[in-house]
């Protein structure tokens, strides 16, 4: 995500606040928090969150869901939005009663393995009681239908996320709690799915989701967009961004399928960054690995009062033409934060550090300045600036995952690894992390347990430093 742009310090000013098939088993990752979060006593019943610090109620006890289906229409006059959610998943222990995360959203119907279910609304839980306990083990399939004007959540920065309404239609981006304005869902990272969305708007307009575009049918003034993400992908990072758009097609010489959607009022100075996008991909893959994705692409809108861009999968939105560092943060994103994705929101850095890395050594690597200038530029910064406020690996709040010490002072980091063990052993390391954690998730110990391992010592001091230590490190 990018909800601000860290400025390059040796010469740009600061700018302002800028925002297969899954497998059945479920991972490990999350098999922990569920435990975790199951208190003693309460084995059928499934939590009302997976035991994230930061956001208690995000996610859910109980199961994991392996496919989302939704059936979504759209209609931007009125703002209304009418869904069916169908979601595939399998129970982790025995349930007599588990939840959904949907907000704001009228149910009007809801079953469990085609058997009417009784339900009922606790905040931004729906807690379910399906007609007969489900064992553990069994797979169910859950259908929610649904209706009402999504709204938004504000998150604890100020910020809005979700659905979130434009003049010709919606920005829809999720991070880190928004899914849930739009579809009911098991919204924390721990717990990937792959998706079908399907969506119907009025035609002239376009609604654009993830992954690749498997049907388009028009009928009766109205148009349907049919959208497959196969790969896993968390919650947080779907979307089905609706608007008036200019469309375009094509397949890179690596065989990913690119589809961009831009706002007209945005084309002319998106067209030269966007061209970039295939050798940024190829440039990204180089260093990180091969693309995790069958598809890639960017979605332009022109949404003044959003304020930033997002790595929804596969495909980033942008609320208004990005530059060619936020294509190289956002796609940097797919492969940290997207395919590998946190256990836990703490660990935010793994995402927003390496993205914001990626952008450093993109200017290094294309007549820029170094990485090592972009250090040092932003350790001449006084003890009492804003970006020694918190440990990026330790931000203390949901209020503080996008601030600027998550981001810069998390490249910081990753820039003191590799000055620690050298060019050779850092890609290594790079490569490594995104390859053993593909569609999975990751925590920063695993992070140091894999660099430790592949620089052959002992690398406490770097993170330690880099990473937890409170206020201005004594620079090694």
């Amino acid at each position: 995500m990018t909800r601000f742009r860290p400025p390059r310090p040796s010469h740009c000013p600061a700018h302002g606040p800028r925002r297969r098939a899954l497998t059945a088993t479920v991972p490990l990752a999350l098999a922990a928090l569920l435990a975790s979060a199951s208190p003693a006593g309460a084995t059928t019943t499934g939590g009302a969150g997976v035991g994230d610090p930061y956001f208690p109620l995000a996610g859910n006890g109980g199961y994991h869901v392996s496919h989302y289906g939704l059936d979504l229409r759209y209609d931007p006059a009125a703002r209304h939005l009418d869904g069916t959610a169908v979601l595939t998943a399998r129970a982790t222990r025995r349930l007599t009663r588990f939840d959904l995360d949907l907000s704001g959203l009228k149910v009007t119907g809801l079953t469990v393995d085609r058997a009417p279910a009784a339900h009922r609304r606790d905040g931004q839980e729906l807690v379910v009681t399906p007609r007969r306990a489900l064992r553990k083990g069994q797979w169910f399939r859950v259908t929610v239908t649904y209706r009402g004007t999504p709204k938004p959540v504000t998150d604890p920065d100020g910020s809005p996320d979700g659905w979130i309404a434009t003049d010709d239609g919606a920005f829809v981006a999720g991070e880190p709690q928004g899914a849930m304005t739009w579809f009911p869902a098991n919204n924390h990272p721990t717990d990937k799915s792959s998706y079908d969305i399907s969506v119907t708007v009025p035609q002239g307009r376009t609604a654009v989701a993830n992954g690749v575009l498997v049907g388009r049918r028009t009928h009766q003034g109205r148009t349907t967009f049919h959208w497959r993400q196969s790969e896993p992908m968390a919650a947080y990072l779907a979307t089905a961004t609706v608007g008036t758009f200019q469309v375009r097609q094509y397949t890179t010489r690596d065989g990913i399928r690119v589809y961009d959607a831009v706002d007209p009022r945005e084309a002319t100075a998106a067209a030269p960054v966007l061209k970039k996008l295939p050798s940024v991909l190829e440039w990204e893959s180089r260093l990180f690995g091969p693309y995790p994705f069958r598809s890639a692409g960017s979605i332009v809108d022109h949404a003044p009062d959003v304020g930033y861009a997002l790595e929804t999968q596969g495909r980033p939105v942008y609320d208004s033409a990005p530059d060619v560092d936020t294509l190289v943060h956002e796609n940097a994103h797919q492969w940290f934060g997207d395919s590998v994705s946190v256990t836990s929101w703490k660990d935010i850095w793994l995402n927003e550090g390496f993205a914001t890395y990626a952008e450093w050594l993109y200017e290094e690597q294309h007549g820029g300045d170094s990485a090592q200038k972009a250090f040092d530029a932003l350790y001449a910064r006084p003890a009492g600036d804003p970006l020694w406020a918190y440990p990026p690996a330790d931000p203390g709040d949901g209020a503080h995952l996008f601030g600027t010490p998550v981001y810069a002072r998390g490249a910081m980091a990753l820039h003191a690894l590799r000055t620690a063990v050298g060019d050779r052993d850092f890609y290594r390391v790079l490569r490594a992390w995104a390859s053993a954690h593909r569609y999975g998730n990751g925590t920063t110990a695993d992070f140091r347990r894999l660099a430790e391992h592949v620089a052959g010592k002992d690398l406490g001091a770097v993170f330690t430093t880099w990473l937890y230590t409170r206020g201005k490190p004594s620079r090694p």
